[in-house]
């Protein structure tokens, strides 16, 4: 994959309707808190029903013994979103603009069609989560439900036309809602402490049980997202930092304190949904709850309390909206960057949800409520198997001297970033070995 140093060609802005919108006061608190926001758009793609799917099925299946692959997936995270952040704030290019203007046409198309399959892939999950959202709580047919998820697209042009603070307020308002239904479900289980400790310490079970790697791959392709680290590299730009080199390597420190923070959130969230799943199915004998319908219609009766139910489908709802917000806007970051093409937002939106909506209305008129089920945790092996695409590109760019420049990744991150990529593509392998 040869690639030259970054031409000076002129380009537009990564989302120029917000592109440098936010205002950076020079010092201070203040300065601090203007560049929260765009972390918690990105952990929204670290629990979406995706996540739900895959952590349900590891503590049913497998009680606590998957934790430490929760753990290891967030820090893998961390890691490749911090260098989305440098790549964004030092180039002043999004990833799939800093392809474009590397490489040849042939993998540009390649890796774009890469990016929008596994974009499709989220927003499936993301519409048949928030379609089993709707059902549990309000009686809506799953079918019914997955149209109304079109409205997600609109939701997210208002919000963005009333400034980008506003839509990072309505996402964090979401994950504080479901931040707040995961501790009362948590109270309510009351799971065992000590087996929660074991659970983070890594086990050779994991790669020896062909069950338990594919549920850990999924849990690796729900955490670890391709279009994110296009995502990031984009909406770090909103801010209105000094253009100089002071000011970038400033605005680098702070989004990526702001990145790591959203994140830890994202692992206490991914990790309660694991353990709840593990104190209310595996340790009562429910092993083969692997859906989300099913661990929604067992927590009332297992837990003696309605209210436990009824936090886990409103949990799940706000997860969906959430998570279908930033899939549709990678969506339109990926077509711009790697193809030039702009389109007027509410289109290219359209797009990716009409896209996502045909394969889940396909599945559901044919094998109904159970198909879609089974389609939400392979559409996360999916991911999984796009990620190298994605992280490839990314470390080769941001550990690169001619087009870092002085923001060039540090070595030692380089080693633990390649690290984490080989790790995920033996896995892969693993996986393909063991079901071919």
């Amino acid at each position: 994959m040869p690639f030259r140093p970054f031409p000076s060609l002129k380009h537009a802005p990564s989302l120029a309707e917000v592109n440098g919108s936010i205002r950076v006061p020079k010092s201070g608190w203040r300065r601090f808190l203007a560049f929260l926001g765009p972390g918690y758009l990105i952990s929204v793609g670290y629990m979406d029903p995706g996540n739900w799917a895959t952590d349900i099925a590891a503590g049913s299946q497998f009680g606590y013994s998957l934790l430490f692959v929760i753990l290891l997936s967030n820090l893998m995270a961390v890691l490749l979103q911090s260098l989305g952040v440098r790549l964004g704030i030092g180039t002043g290019l999004d990833l799939a603009q800093a392809c474009r203007q590397s490489y040849n046409r042939p993998v540009n198309v390649i890796l774009w069609l890469a990016c929008e399959l596994a974009i499709i892939a989220c927003d499936v999950a993301e519409v048949i989560g928030t379609a089993i959202a709707l059902q549990l709580l309000f009686g809506i047919p799953l079918l019914m439900g997955t149209l109304i998820t079109i409205c997600d697209t609109f939701l997210l042009l208002l919000l963005i036309n009333r400034g980008f603070r506003a839509l990072e307020a309505f996402v964090i308002t979401l994950l504080l809602v479901i931040m707040v239904c995961f501790i009362i479900q948590i109270v309510a289980v009351q799971p065992q402490f000590h087996g929660i400790l074991k659970g983070f310490i890594p086990s050779t079970d994991i790669v020896k049980n062909p069950q338990m790697l594919y549920v850990a791959i999924g849990i690796i392709g729900a955490t670890v997202m391709p279009h994110n680290l296009y995502l990031h590299s984009s909406i770090v730009q909103t801010r209105a930092f000094e253009p100089t080199h002071k000011g970038r390597r400033q605005a680098i420190q702070w989004a990526t304190v702001d990145s790591t923070i959203a994140l830890t959130l994202a692992l206490v969230i991914n990790a309660a949904i694991l353990i709840l799943a593990s104190a209310a199915f595996h340790q009562t004998g429910h092993t083969d709850v692997g859906d989300i319908t099913k661990a929604y219609h067992l927590l009332a009766p297992i837990l003696g309390s309605d209210m436990a139910a009824t936090m886990f489908a409103i949990a799940l709802l706000a997860a969906g909206l959430n998570s279908t917000l930033t899939a549709t806007l990678a969506g339109q970051i990926v077509m711009e960057g790697f193809l030039n093409l702009r389109f007027p937002p509410w289109i290219r939106r359209l797009i990716t949800r009409g896209l996502a909506i045909i394969p889940v209305i396909i599945i559901t008129l044919l094998y109904g409520d159970k198909g879609t089920e089974q389609l939400l945790l392979f559409s996360q092996v999916i991911l999984s198997m796009q990620l190298p695409l994605a992280i490839i590109p990314l470390i080769l760019f941001a550990t690169d001297q001619k087009k870092m420049g002085a923001f060039v990744t540090p070595r030692w991150m380089a080693v633990l970033a390649w690290a984490a990529t080989v790790l995920i593509i033996t896995l892969n392998l693993k996986l393909l070995s063991d079901y071919l």
